[in-house]
């Protein structure tokens, strides 16, 4: 595991202690879990661009003629 020290101004310091104090979670773990979050966010932003690029207008109309006509089953709307 690594430290890390970071600046943050004063506002935003004291906003995420009143949350971290609210979620009954210490600080560390707060900001481990924002960090994390946004990382996350960010993958899967990359991800979702990569495999734009890999999208095919002509696939996707086939996949949809295969969808039978009619309104889903209750159990999947």
């Amino acid at each position: 595991m690594s430290a890390l020290s970071i600046r943050l101004p004063d506002s935003l310091h004291n906003l995420a202690k009143t949350i971290a104090r609210q979620d009954h979670v210490s600080m560390n773990q707060f900001v481990a879990s924002a960090v994390a979050e946004k990382v996350s966010a960010l993958a899967t932003e990359q991800y979702l661009s990569e495999r734009a690029t890999r999208a095919s207008v002509d696939k996707f109309t086939a996949a949809l003629a295969q969808v039978p006509p009619g309104e889903a089953p209750a159990f999947d709307r």
